[in-house]
């Protein structure tokens, strides 16, 4: 990771958890236990990959006008959207793990009950944030609508029905990334997107940012279904092999482990053929890109 990058991902990520310790800091009387969950799986240790996007989306496309501030609320909102549907996905009705990002699941830390309440305040107060932020009426209506649509039954919610059903199922390899266009890769996408709008991206502009968020959605889920067998649980902070165990359609189940980096390479070079086509200086966006493909955890 090159300087430039560690620089902007360290400052983005500080500026969503400030966000974020603001929008989760109140309690209601009663429910302290709901809120210490909400903070524990929100301001965990992460990536912050999609707030990270946001920022950068939006730096592209603003250039030197680039202000963060307008974007620290949609920062926010998708990481509370991402850690609620991590919380989720870790129940013992879902995918039953004991460990996310180095440490015991939301339910396992606190119960069931608790990190089932956590996930729903999460995912509402997503849209709190993006109604209270700074856009103008036209434009907030158009960001809530790109985080509903990537959030729901059209989008990430979608992906992980399908996800659960495809368990000792066996999918091809457009079913597969049909699944995780729609379980990970819309999140990312709108991260993008919601980016390029607040940076006043126009539809020519917004497709390219589009396309290119795309292909690193899916090229995150092949990189993590490669990891899953190529990384220990330490450095992974998570169960290593934990797709295989469930005999989960993975990448590497389906292609192999050589053809599922090839897969990887080739998605790499999509992303940045599709910045190549937009008009702006794309040098953070090509590094997340980067990012994506060559991290190891």
């Amino acid at each position: 990771m090159s300087p430039q990058l560690q620089d902007f991902l360290q400052q983005a990520a500080g500026r969503v958890e400030a966000a974020l310790q603001r929008a989760l800091a109140g309690t209601v009387p009663g429910a302290e236990t709901l809120s210490a969950a909400m903070r524990y799986a929100a301001l965990g240790p992460g990536k912050r990959l999609r707030p990270a996007l946001v920022y950068a989306s939006a730096r592209t496309l603003r250039g030197d006008t680039f202000d963060p501030a307008a974007c620290d609320a949609a920062a926010a909102a998708l990481e509370c959207i991402h850690a609620y549907s991590l919380v989720h996905d870790d129940l013992p009705a879902m995918d039953d793990d004991d460990l996310r990002r180095g440490r015991p699941t939301c339910h396992i830390e606190f119960d069931q009950a608790s990190a089932i309440l956590a996930g729903d305040a999460l995912q509402t107060r997503a849209f709190e944030l993006l109604l209270a932020g700074d856009a103008g009426s036209e434009l907030k209506l158009r960001l809530l609508t790109e985080l509903a649509g990537a959030a729901g039954v059209s989008g990430m919610v979608a992906g992980q029905a399908i996800d659960l059903a495809a368990v000792d199922r066996s999918l091809d390899l457009p079913q597969l990334e049909a699944m995780h266009r729609l379980k990970t890769g819309a999140l990312i996408r709108a991260s993008a997107r919601i980016g390029a709008l607040l940076g006043g991206a126009d539809e020519t502009r917004l497709g390219a940012v589009s396309r290119y968020a795309e292909a690193i959605g899916l090229a995150f889920q092949v990189q993590d279904d490669i990891l899953d067998v190529t990384v220990d649980t330490a450095t992974l902070g998570k169960t290593q092999g934990a797709d295989a165990a469930r005999n989960k359609p993975t990448y590497v189940s389906l292609l192999g482990l050589d053809g599922a980096r090839e897969k990887l390479e080739d998605l790499h070079r999509r992303a940045l053929e599709a910045l190549s086509q937009l008009d702006r200086d794309t040098d953070l966006l090509r590094q997340l890109a980067d990012y994506v493909v060559r991290r190891s955890h």
